[in-house]
């Protein structure tokens, strides 16, 4: 996705990397904030793409396992 983006637009990539990166920020901050998919999974948007980060929590860690 990040070489789409840079593509479309040179530095796009780059923003929606940081963007990803932010999203993460806010999962590992309150990671049961966001809906779940299954028993296990959950899914946290990014803000400025349309994107979403899949995760995990197992045993006290984040697992993400998924950018769609």
């Amino acid at each position: 996705a990040i070489e789409f983006y840079e593509n479309l637009q040179p530095g796009l990539g780059l923003r929606f990397s940081e963007e990803v990166y932010s999203t993460i920020d806010r999962i590992c901050e309150h990671p049961y904030a966001w809906s779940r998919i299954d028993e296990k999974t959950r899914r946290c948007l990014t803000n400025k793409f349309p994107y979403g980060i899949l995760y995990r929590i197992d045993e006290n860690m984040i697992r993400i396992f998924d950018v769609d």
